[in-house]
């Protein structure tokens, strides 16, 4: 069975009541159950945090060989943290960033991340969609 972390960074936790305009109505509770009820074969951890040095914890736990791929939404970490990008440059298992919105038709600020050179992929702009597509692409590449 293949084991993919799902990682949430800052404010992730407010979905479904933020700024509803652009991410949404789904909640992360949300995003989690659609995301097990359509891979039951996969066994899927989620983790949610707004502190930098947890969301670094919590990608490091992908060297330890109990996940076979990440799917990292960092949030607003995405554009500022050299610290994440790092955390996932050291990994040996692919990680794919995910972002609810299209950060390309947003703010100037948003359309830089540093994380994007060291993922596999990135899905942006597709809603909470975007988490399933990164879970496919996963466990289709580790087949």
């Amino acid at each position: 069975m293949k084991r993919i972390l799902i990682i949430n960074g800052p404010n992730l936790n407010l979905l479904g009541k933020r700024e509803p305009n652009i991410y949404g109505s789904t909640t992360l509770y949300d995003v989690e159950t659609s995301v097990k009820k359509k891979f039951p074969n996969v066994q899927i951890e989620f983790y949610q945090s707004n502190v930098e040095g947890e969301l670094i914890n919590a990608i490091q736990q992908g060297m330890s060989g109990a996940f076979d791929g990440i799917v990292l939404n960092a949030g607003g970490y995405t554009h500022t943290s050299v610290a994440v990008r790092d955390a996932v440059a050291a990994l040996k298992i692919p990680v794919i960033e995910v972002h609810i919105s299209n950060v390309y038709a947003r703010e100037e600020f948003r359309k830089q991340s540093l994380i994007a050179p060291v993922c596999q992929g990135s899905i942006v702009g597709l809603g909470a969609k975007g988490y399933e597509l990164a879970v496919e692409a996963l466990v289709e590449n580790a087949s």
